[in-house]
């Protein structure tokens, strides 16, 4: 009984050892951050694109690419996934810079070589600071169309419910961070762990706005019923959209045509 009774207390006291790690390293498991600042050249990126500069209320410098609409009155700011950057994201822009639309490339602290270290109440800051700046500069709220991917659907559905923006679109959005974490590290209490948890379940019922949802059938990363519950949950007008055969960052091109359409659909209401 003794030797059974130090092996429980060391499995015991392995378990919190390894549970102390997982809290104190859970950004660096859930952020994944570039660290060079690419030049629009160096990105290859669309030559309507310009590097804009921002400063967030608590004082974090950062730059994001904008490119001005020209024939449509909407401008579309896009929050990337939790390994993407500038550079990576720069081609996602070209098929809604071709057709009109504004587009603005948000960048996050920490990424890109930018100052700071990414976290949900800080990306939330550099958000608000992206979008006060496009107002600022003459673009209205209503005239705002956010565009979320993977980690980014979290900041996008948080700016939803703080800004009357025009329209929401989600490609592989998830219920919350806490949910996401229980399925991949089951053996910790995750849930009650999670120190960023970017609830889009909790928020998305409350949203009254134009929504798109997207997620891969194939999606290794984020399950495709979590959209689908995120569309039971919201208020209309909305649409969903099962990407046949499309996992977690192979989407974006058969996103286009679908998000391009219902642009066209919702852009008279906006």
């Amino acid at each position: 009984m003794r030797v059974f009774g130090l092996s429980v207390g060391f499995a015991i006291a392995l378990y919190l050892v390894f549970l102390v790690i997982f809290f104190v390293t859970q950004r660096s498991l859930l952020y994944y951050p570039s660290h060079t600042h690419p030049s629009l050249q160096e990105a290859h990126a669309n030559q309507a694109f310009r590097e804009i500069s921002v400063r967030t209320t608590d004082g974090i410098d950062l730059k994001a690419w904008y490119a001005p609409a020209t024939h449509k009155s909407i401008t579309i700011v896009f929050f990337h996934g939790n390994a993407d950057s500038l550079s990576a994201a720069a081609q996602i822009a070209d098929p809604y810079i071709e057709a009109g639309y504004g587009f603005l490339l948000a960048e996050y602290r920490g990424y890109s070589g930018l100052p700071g270290k990414p976290t949900e109440d800080g990306l939330y800051l550099d958000a608000r600071a992206y979008l006060r700046d496009l107002n600022a500069h003459g673009v209205p709220y209503r005239k705002m169309v956010l565009y979320g991917h993977s980690l980014g659907t979290g900041v996008a559905v948080q700016m939803a419910s703080e800004f009357q923006v025009g329209g929401l679109m989600l490609l592989a959005p998830y219920l919350s961070i806490p949910k996401m974490a229980q399925v991949a590290f089951p053996f910790f209490p995750s849930s009650l762990l999670a120190l960023d948890r970017f609830d889009n379940e909790r928020k998305v019922g409350k949203l009254h706005m134009p929504l798109l949802i997207a997620n891969g059938t194939k999606d290794e990363v984020v399950p495709d019923w979590h959209g689908k519950k995120l569309y039971a949950l919201a208020n209309d007008p909305k649409q969903f959209y099962s990407i046949v055969n499309r996992g977690h960052n192979d989407a974006f091109d058969d996103f286009v045509p679908l998000s391009l359409e219902w642009l066209q659909r919702e852009g008279p209401q906006i």
